[in-house]
Formats: C-alpha cells, sequence, structure tokens
C-alpha cells in the first residue's frame, strides 16, 4: 500500500511537472509576437544610432576640412611671402631656397587634394585618414619653420 501511494504520488508530480512545463499553442504565438516586437524596436534603435553616428562623421570632416584650409591657405601665404623676399637677395642662395620652398609648396599642394578628394568610408577610415593629415600636415608645418630659421641665419 505504502508502495502504491509513492507511486502514484511519483505520477502526480510528473503530470504536474509536464503540464506546467508546456505552453499552450496561444501562449507560444504571443511570446514569439513579443520577441519579433523587441527585435524590430532594436533594429529601429540601431538604425538611428548608425545614422547619428554618420551625422557625427559628417560634422566633424566639414569642421576639420575647414580648419585644414584655413592652415594650408595661411602656409601657402606663408610660402609667397618668403618668395617675395627671396626675390630682392643674392641669386646664389635664392635657388636653394626656391627648391625647397617648391618642395613645400607642392606637398602643402598635395595635402590640399588629399582633403578635397576624401570620401566619408566611415568612422574608422575616417579617424585613419585624420590622423595621418595631421601627421603629414605637422611634418610640413615642421618642415616650413626649418626653412624660414634657416633663411633668417
Amino acid at each position: 500500500m505504502k508502495n502504491s501511494i509513492l507511486f502514484l504520488a511519483g505520477i502526480f508530480l510528473l503530470t504536474v511537472a509536464i503540464f506546467s512545463g508546456c505552453q499552450s499553442s496561444d501562449k507560444k504565438v504571443k511570446n514569439a509576437e513579443a520577441k519579433v516586437q523587441d527585435a524590430k524596436k532594436d533594429l529601429v534603435d540601431s538604425k538611428k544610432n548608425l545614422y547619428d553616428i554618420r551625422l557625427d562623421t559628417i560634422s566633424n570632416y566639414e569642421q576639420f576640412k575647414i580648419e585644414a584650409e584655413k592652415i594650408i591657405l595661411a602656409q601657402e601665404d606663408n610660402i609667397n611671402e618668403i618668395k617675395d623676399k627671396l626675390a630682392s637677395e643674392k641669386k646664389e642662395i635664392n635657388a636653394d631656397y626656391n627648391k625647397k620652398l617648391e618642395e613645400l609648396e607642392n606637398k602643402n599642394n598635395e595635402l590640399k587634394k588629399k582633403l578635397e578628394d576624401y570620401k566619408d568610408d566611415g568612422l574608422d577610415k575616417w579617424n585613419g585618414f585624420k590622423n595621418e593629415f595631421n601627421h603629414d600636415m605637422n611634418k610640413l608645418g615642421k618642415a616650413f619653420n626649418d626653412l624660414t630659421v634657416e633663411n633668417i641665419k
């Protein structure tokens, strides 16, 4: 008798566990619909975030471009000023400086073209471009300063 009561209790517990683990088809459909709605909401949020990142990148690029163009124009003006000063100096010194000035002018024009030709290819490429461009710009500025220091001596 004791064994039959334990056997019936075990079957009862097993039956309760099976039925509690099963969901009705309506409940399964509702859960699936909720998951689809959550996925759609996540997709919309992701698209909005991507759009915002693109806008930030574009505005950063435009701001960077304006600042870089100002620097390039200032360097062009400095090159022209030095050329004017060299026109009044001795010809043998003048030739060396003219050659160096031409090199700097070509590098300045290359940077200007590089800036104009850049196309938006995403944040990673933008950061790489910006770092490389700043490095080249700093290198050109240092070469220009070295030239003017040599010119003053």
